[in-house]
């Protein structure tokens, strides 16, 4: 879902100092040996509703996760999914003090007519009513809206966080492309739109992937290495990446930081025992 349209209002407020230029993306693969992942870790997706089980069971940890400042946070759904299922991250988020937004615009059928005009109007307008950046959370395909969009305005966003998202392999390296196809009517195998989509937005920009991911291949949602660039590993099925309860205490974490000071996510205390390593895209080939 490449943009290559630029804002042409004048941002307001604190604007974000430019970022260094990420490092060359030259992919640690090729595409046409990534493959979607296995029947058996597609089963194992009927777990979701055990990880929204978990994050009850760790509200008492949860609780104690940086808090909000009250900036505006979208959240973007994954394919043929709808608000209702982002829900309880924004309630999270929320209760945290941030103040979350649905996408408000129906089951995500990819970028048909009016969708991506009716996003950036959401963009600005929550940046005129907050008078501050807003925070950009996508899940799977919503992923792809939030990069774009921080792209197209970066002075308006603050972050982009994306959730098991495919943005840096092929399409057909997901067990969802050809739903994509068919509910959106587009095509997504264009070389130069691939390379569009592995280029990390000018802004702090998280990737949490999980190695069992049953619907996206963990190696797709990989930023290339930068300074403002990072990927966090977590143990997640696709299904249940957005109410999980390490997607969520990372989320909350990315949030409170600074843009200005912006840093790597590092876990502490008991969390740090739970999260994977940083992965550098040039260093993993093989490694499943």
């Amino acid at each position: 879902m490449p943009t290559r349209r630029r804002s042409t209002h004048a941002p307001r407020g604190d604007a974000i100092a430019p970022a260094p230029p990420p490092e060359p993306i030259e992919a640690a693969h090729h595409d046409a040996d990534l493959k979607p992942p296995s029947a058996w870790k597609m089963m194992l997706e009927s777990r979701a509703p055990w990880e929204f089980a978990a994050t009850f069971i760790s509200m008492t940890a949860l609780a104690r996760a940086p808090r909000g400042d009250g900036h505006p946070v979208i959240v973007f759904p994954g394919l043929v999914a709808n608000d209702v299922t982002t829900a309880p991250l924004r309630q999270y988020l929320a209760w945290l003090g941030h103040a979350s937004y649905p996408w408000s615009l129906g089951v995500n059928l990819g970028p048909r007519e009016g969708v991506l005009d009716q996003c950036r109007e959401l963009v600005r307008e929550l940046y005129l009513r907050h008078g501050e950046r807003v925070s950009l959370i996508g899940w799977s395909l919503g992923g792809i809206y939030a990069r774009e969009l921080a792209k197209e305005f970066p002075h308006f966003t603050r972050c982009v966080i994306t959730l098991g998202t495919p943005f840096s392999g092929h399409p057909r390296a997901t067990n969802a492309w050809r739903l994509y196809r068919y509910v959106s009517g587009h095509d997504p195998v264009d070389d130069e739109t691939l390379h569009h989509l592995r280029e990390p937005p000018p802004v702090p920009t998280t990737s949490l992937y999980s190695r069992t991911d049953g619907v996206v291949s963990w190696r797709c949602s990989l930023n290339p290495r930068g300074p403002r660039a990072e990927n966090i590993e977590i143990t997640a099925s696709h299904f249940g990446m957005g109410m999980n309860p390490l997607a969520l205490y990372a989320i909350a974490d990315r949030l409170a930081q600074v843009p200005e000071t912006w840093q790597r996510f590092e876990a502490t205390g008991a969390w740090r025992y739970f999260y994977g390593r940083q992965r550098d895209p040039s260093s993993h080939h093989g490694d499943d």
